[in-house]
């Protein structure tokens, strides 16, 4: 009878320690909040939860942010990191883009090189139709072979109306077989308010774009070829020679460059349509930001704008940084079956948040992850998340296991079941 006893709870134990190797006792979702991060004192008042607009000039800020009134007809301000809108002003209305439309023309060929399918190397000849293009030019010589690396340039730096035809009818056979490889581009990219009839931005109907979508498609440059973007930056290039063989240099149109205000690109435009716009991005403090206005009647009315809203931003916002990558955010997560009993979790990107500075005192972060977690464990593997909480936005970053754990042998787990089950711990 003791025997059978016996041999009836071994084959229990055999049965349960099975399951528990697999899985332990039920997995407890594990939040925990962190103190907030804060070096200003806690504001009681209650946050606003609906954006302030502006009645003067229909400009819409995010919340906690102050009004600002802008002459620009379309504007969007976003954070680069997020995507999150912090101003905009009629930024779904289709307007004329004039050259901005040229960041398309450039990203497409940045891809194609990026892909491996073009090469800087390679020259095109200049056609008829290219040399005779007016508007802003490079002065490619008729009949000649230009370097792509040089129309690139030719394209960003100088807004050159006649290197994009060269290098459009180049790459794809013609101009109109170049657009409508941007107009997919921009479908793929969900630039839904956007149509190119020509790769230059001259003026055509049924040629537009709004300020949401070209602030969207400067982010795609800078994120998807940042070595090309340098290009964006640079404040001049020289190309050609003139009648008296002295060669021809010309600035970058964009006057902001020229400024201190941390603009490193992008693209400006001009047409009697469409009047004076500029995509433009700019660092502040760690902070990238995208701007796009347009509709300004004067060169220095478009500076005005630009200059009004960086000062705006710098006011209203404050990037904080809360971790650096490979910072632990938790010293001791517990493991099952593991040979070490614990491991550290940590972030796998830096973390840092734009907050209105209303707000810098109220950060809340929280972890997650399944507890116990189960070993074998690589070093990197995601096991949680780090949230970032503030009144008027919410950040993930992905938690990693900061150390191998290998799991322990057969007799140990056996063993820590059998524990695990009389005790309720192993």
């Amino acid at each position: 009878m003791h025997y059978f006893f016996l041999f009836s709870f071994f084959s229990l134990v055999v049965v349960e320690t099975q399951t528990l190797w697999a899985n332990p006792s039920p997995t407890k979702k594990v939040t925990k909040a962190k103190k907030t991060r804060s070096t200003g004192q806690e504001d009681s008042s209650k946050t606003e939860e609906k954006k302030t607009e502006s009645e003067a000039d229909d400009v819409t800020v995010a919340p906690g942010a102050t009004a600002i009134k802008l002459l620009a007809k379309q504007a969007i301000l976003i954070d680069a990191r997020t995507g999150r809108v912090l101003l905009e002003k009629h930024a779904d209305e289709r307007m004329t883009p004039s050259s901005m439309s040229k960041m398309m023309t450039s990203y497409l060929i940045e891809e194609k090189i990026k892909k491996g399918e073009l090469s800087l190397d390679m020259s095109f000849p200049v056609s008829e139709k290219a040399w005779r293009m007016g508007g802003s030019k490079m002065f490619v010589p008729l009949g000649g072979m230009v370097r792509l690396d040089d129309l690139l340039r030719g394209i960003i730096i100088q807004s050159g109306n006649d290197a994009c035809i060269v290098a459009a009818e180049g790459i794809a056979g013609s101009e109109e077989q170049f657009v409508t490889e941007m107009n997919a581009a921009a479908k793929a990219m969900n630039l839904t308010n956007t149509q190119f009839m020509n790769t230059s931005g001259w003026p055509q109907e049924g040629h537009y774009s709004t300020a949401r979508d070209l602030a969207a498609l400067g982010l795609r440059i800078i994120n998807d070829h940042p070595e090309s973007y340098k290009i964006y930056g640079e404040k001049e290039f020289t190309f050609g020679t003139d009648s008296k063989g002295r060669p021809i240099k010309q600035g970058n149109r964009n006057p902001l460059l020229y400024s201190d205000m941390g603009c490193d690109g992008i693209k400006t435009g001009h047409t009697d349509d469409g009047g004076h716009g500029i995509v433009a991005s700019f660092k502040d403090m760690g902070q990238r930001y995208i701007m796009v206005i347009n509709g300004l009647k004067t060169m220095q009315a478009r500076a005005n704008d630009a200059k009004m809203i960086l000062a705006w931003a710098k006011q209203n916002f404050i990037n904080k940084q809360l971790y650096k990558a490979g910072d632990i955010v938790e010293k001791a997560a517990p493991v099952w079956l593991g040979v070490k009993e614990t491991v550290p979790l940590v972030v796998t990107d830096d973390v840092s948040v734009l907050l209105p500075r209303t707000e810098q005192s109220k950060v809340d972060i929280k972890i997650h992850f399944d507890s116990p977690l189960q070993a074998p464990l690589k070093k990197g593997d995601i096991v949680g998340k780090v949230t970032i909480l503030a009144p008027s936005t919410q950040h993930e970053v992905a938690l990693a296991a900061g150390e191998d754990v290998e799991k322990v042998n057969f007799l140990t787990r056996f063993f820590r079941s059998i524990t695990y089950l009389l005790w309720g711990k192993a």
